[in-house]
């Protein structure tokens, strides 16, 4: 029995919780439905108003109704006591006798009282309609079984036979077994012995009038409701489809068919909205085709420079070269001032390539050679390449590669790059502090996290450090003398591999960039296995906790 009760409370338990999942997933349906159709929130909205406007006219017309019957009814029963009581005095003149015998002649009269009433009652008193007839002669304190009395004197209430007893006239509505009566009653005086008359009313008619009436009022209510909703509904559709349709267009715009334009109908409000916004996309498109013309040209200049430069640099390249490699047989300045030349022509000639590169990124034309291969010797390759800067810096490159193989379909070149980019951007601000690259992978992604521990980031600086001859700190003295394009190249890498690169650093407690690539070329990235803010990254109960700030490729794409 036990085990029965126990499995009956877990069914009744598992059936709520059934119950309740149902419940939050509809009301997650409307408030998501709420919250984007403006067509179902106004709709809701009026029919939720106009219901409360319709049930109180219901209730104040169902109440004035019940009044007016019940009003009607109490005056046509008043009319009827009238004629009552002066046919019962008429019969009930003189002594009364003795208790039985005034039981006969109140019995005598009722039945007087009865077939008379139809043929005595006057235009007024008909209204009241049929009616039971009591004639009393008992004290009101006793019960209805002592009391002397003709006609149900049981259904008669205490409180009326008091009014009654007291002459009196006195009216009550009163439900005795489920029926409900209109009891009036006024004192006999023809008697030596007083006596009372009680008229009751069956209410039957009325009640099944207002029922009617409450019957009519409730489906008039919902007929109204739901034509108030249909016409609602197709009032607020003829303003929304036009805001829908122009809404799509606008998207479509966005996604950069500046074509669009939307459709003018008539010469409303909404035609003059059309209007205003063809004008709007019209202006936006020409500003549009002007800065992309000014962007080709700017392109073309840049690769155009760049490449009528590289002839009299090699020229002055040879030249240099020459005397760099005679420097012994000079004055000291003069020695001095051939190698500032040929570190300067160093940095010329890879500004050069740099602004090349930029240029081809930019106009679109560079292709991904992308093969499946081990990602870890692509991390060595570039931790060796700038270990003499790390070496001169004094900050010591620390690699944490795991055991296996990571391998991942990525282009080996762009990729060394962009390490290489990001690890001598940590050694020229690590501030002679170690370095660290580290290397993790899941099933879809690999990320690559180059730490320092330098001068940091200030607030706002990671979201400007990709671009282009951007720097933190002119002031800073630069061991490495980039040419401010490196950070804008390794993001657009990214972007190639379909990847991401973020930045987060805090001022004086270092920096850390991570590049994320998929595994295999054309997925995209849900995740990364590498957190960002680092997780030796912490912060004092007294500081507030800064935000991490990250660049990602996606916007990146809406800041250009």
């Amino acid at each position: 029995m036990n085990d029965r009760l126990t499995r009956f409370g877990w069914s009744a338990l598992a059936l709520a919780r059934r119950v309740a999942a149902y419940g939050r997933r509809k009301a997650a349906g409307f408030g998501e439905l709420w919250r984007h159709s403006l067509q179902f929130r106004v709709t809701v909205s009026t029919l939720a108003m106009s219901s409360a406007v319709v049930f109180v006219l219901g209730m104040v017309l169902q109440n004035q109704i019940t009044e007016r019957l019940v009003d009607t009814k109490e005056r046509a029963a008043i009319a009827q006591l009238d004629v009552v009581v002066r046919t019962a005095e008429s019969e009930l003149v003189g002594d009364a006798g003795q208790d039985e015998a005034l039981r006969n002649r109140l019995s005598n009269a009722i039945k007087k009282i009865t077939s008379s009433s139809v043929a005595t009652q006057g235009a007024e008193s008909s209204a009241a309609g049929a009616f039971e007839p009591v004639l009393a002669a008992g004290d009101p304190a006793e019960s209805s079984e002592h009391a002397i009395s003709a006609g149900p004197y049981d259904k008669v209430p205490r409180g009326l036979r008091n009014f009654v007893e007291n002459n009196s006239q006195a009216k009550q509505i009163h439900t005795v077994d489920g029926s409900t009566y209109l009891i009036v009653g006024a004192p006999v005086t023809t008697t030596t012995r007083p006596l009372q008359l009680y008229l009751l009313f069956p209410l039957a008619t009325e009640q099944n009038t207002v029922a009617t009436v409450q019957n009519t009022l409730i489906v008039g209510s919902f007929a109204l409701l739901a034509l108030l909703a249909g016409i609602t509904n197709i009032v607020v559709r003829q303003v929304v489809n036009p805001v829908r349709r122009a809404a799509a267009v606008a998207e479509r715009f966005a996604h950069g068919e500046l074509d669009r334009r939307l459709e003018v109908d008539g010469e409303d409000d909404l035609a003059k909205l059309a209007v205003s916004y063809n004008e709007m996309a019209a202006s936006i498109q020409r500003q549009i085709q002007q800065l992309e013309e000014f962007g080709q040209l700017q392109r073309r200049f840049t690769s155009d420079v760049s490449h009528e430069l590289r002839t009299p640099l090699t020229t002055v390249r040879m030249a240099a070269d020459v005397l760099h490699a005679s420097r012994e047989q000079f004055p000291a300045g003069l020695a001095r001032s051939t190698e500032l030349l040929v570190d300067e022509l160093d940095r010329f000639e890879t500004l050069l390539g740099d602004l090349l590169e930029i240029s081809r990124l930019d106009a679109g034309v560079e292709e991904l050679a992308a093969e499946v291969i081990d990602v870890r010797p692509i991390a060595r390759r570039a931790v060796e390449q700038v270990s003499v800067l790390a070496g001169t810096a004094g900050s010591p490159v620390e690699l944490d590669l795991p055991d296996e193989e990571v391998t991942a379909e990525v282009d080996a070149r762009r990729v060394e790059r962009i390490l290489r980019n990001l690890l001598a951007n940590a050694v020229d601000h690590g501030e002679g502090r170690p370095v660290r690259l580290r290397v993790a992978a899941d099933d879809d992604a690999v990320a690559i996290t180059v730490r320092d521990y330098g001068v940091g980031l200030r607030a706002g600086e990671a979201e400007l450090v990709f671009n282009r001859f951007w720097r933190a700190d002119p002031s800073r003295n630069r061991r490495t003398g980039g040419t401010g394009l490196g950070l804008a190249i390794s993001q657009e890498d990214a972007r190639l591999h379909g990847g991401a690169l973020d930045a987060w650093g805090e001022p004086d407690r270092g920096s850390c960039f991570r590049l994320t690539l998929p595994r295999r070329a054309g997925e995209e990235l849900t995740g990364s296995p590498l957190p960002l803010p680092p997780e030796d990254h912490t912060v004092s109960p007294a500081e507030e906790e800064p935000a991490e700030v990250a660049l990602t490729i996606a916007q990146h794409e809406e800041v250009r």
